[in-house]
């Protein structure tokens, strides 16, 4: 027997009847023994209340309501006068209403998908991969590798200089015991940044770049029958004035029209993208004026935890970077051939991309190919991916001990220096 029924038998016993008793334990035994709520309120019980109704106003063409409108005040038992909306002769931006979304002049029936900094794919980079029509490649390029293996472009004393670059971002460049993964992230990319700059007296090129903060980017183009926008803000931007040379041959990206695009059927291509109607279609902006001395973009650098109110999966993470990297070169090759034609490029535009979360590294080189997005045969653009590139293992202000035995010291620890090598090789790309 339920608890709750023995409680209601002893309330049954004094103040109902013995047949009242025997009708609400077949209620409770038909319902499981659930427990009958008496005087309870609504919150406690987890119940919302229904949404009012709205009252519907009749119109009854000559009889109308009797109202105190003439009479300029309130009077008991007549009814509430309506008066037409007051139009002011001026405007008042505290007061402003906007038209209707279909009467605005960039309203537009056909809908576009844009995608922005804080977009999460669900599908992250095989989705990205189907949008930009792009054929993924892992690893590095061989001449990247190659140039981060010649000692020629070591620094001095590079493995210590990176080491104590760590240490500053995690354990000295803060007052507080263990610093946010913002905070330190920054730091370090900055830090390895500053220590790839110390070789512009080896390679006079790299100071022919400049870097940009927070600009804006928007690019367009169609895939298949739907409308793609690309918008938003980068954290960092490395712009050169002379553009990267291509990674691939002209035999290699002709031999990209055999790869067949991954497909995620039946999840649709446009899924967790923003759709609007308000929209203009010929929008490609690189964020820099056509008298800018550094049109070309070189390198984007991404944070994983720069923005705290939208933190991204890897996948997704990785997904962002493509995106962004692709708009770069969409939004430049606009630029230099237009809108229209979309063709294969005489000259393929390439752009870099390095993540990191101030431990792990993401690098990325991409090769815009084509500008014909529409279909999914024909020529197609180049990614090479190099993912989850450990740069140490741990930064410890205070040991790791478990059982009175030290398993991770204090500072740092599993140092991996092919993480820095591959760094300053997307560094000193179109430089050496």
């Amino acid at each position: 027997m339920f608890p709750e029924t023995a409680q209601c038998l002893k309330a049954a016993s004094s103040l109902f009847s013995q047949t009242v008793y025997l009708k609400e334990l077949r209620r409770l035994s038909a319902h499981g023994g659930a427990r009958r709520h008496f005087g309870v309120s609504r919150c406690l019980t987890a119940k919302v209340p229904p949404a009012p109704k709205p009252r519907q106003k009749v119109e009854i063409p000559g009889l109308e309501m009797v109202t105190y409108g003439e009479r300029m005040h309130y009077v008991p038992g007549l009814s509430k006068p309506s008066y037409p909306g007051w139009e002011r002769d001026y405007k008042d931006p505290r007061y402003y209403r906007s038209p209707p979304v279909q009467d605005m002049p960039l309203y537009k029936e056909k809908p576009c998908y844009v995608f922005s900094q804080r977009t999460s794919m669900l599908e992250g980079v095989r989705q990205a991969l189907w949008l930009t029509k792009t054929k993924l490649i892992s690893g590095l390029p061989p001449q990247l590798v190659s140039l981060a293996e010649d000692p020629a472009n070591q620094i001095p004393d590079q493995d210590e200089r990176v080491q104590n670059a760590i240490k500053h971002a995690r354990f000295w460049d803060t007052t507080v015991e263990r610093p946010g993964k913002e905070k330190y992230s920054n730091t370090l990319l900055i830090n390895l940044m500053h220590l790839c700059a110390t070789l512009q007296s080896v390679h006079p090129a790299i100071g022919r770049r400049i870097l940009a903060e927070k600009y804006i980017l928007a690019a367009t183009w169609k895939r298949g029958e739907d409308l793609f926008q690309i918008r938003g803000q980068n954290r960092l931007l490395h712009n050169c004035m002379d553009p990267l040379p291509e990674v691939s041959g002209k035999q290699e990206v002709a031999d990209t029209a055999d790869h067949a695009l991954e497909t995620f059927y039946p999840v649709s291509p446009t899924i967790d993208l923003q759709k609007i109607h308000m929209y203009e279609e010929e929008v490609n902006c690189s964020g820099f004026r056509d008298d800018y001395p550094y049109p070309h973009a070189h390198t984007l650098y991404f944070l994983e935890a720069a923005d705290a109110r939208c933190k991204l999966h890897i996948e997704q993470f990785r997904a962002n970077m493509l995106m962004f990297t692709f708009g770069n070169a969409l939004a430049r090759a606009h630029k230099l051939y237009g809108t229209q034609p979309q063709c294969v490029l005489d000259r393929p535009i390439t752009v870099q991309a390095v993540g990191t979360n101030g431990r792990m590294f993401q690098f990325m080189v991409f090769q815009l190919n084509t500008t014909d997005l529409s279909g999914d045969s024909g020529v197609k653009n180049q990614v090479w991916l190099d993912e989850d590139v450990e740069l140490y293992e741990f930064a410890k202000v205070q040991p790791l001990i478990k059982k009175k035995q030290v398993k991770v010291p204090a500072g740092l620890a599993g140092y991996k220096p092919e993480a820095f090598s591959k760094f300053l090789a997307l560094y000193l790309h179109g430089a050496v």
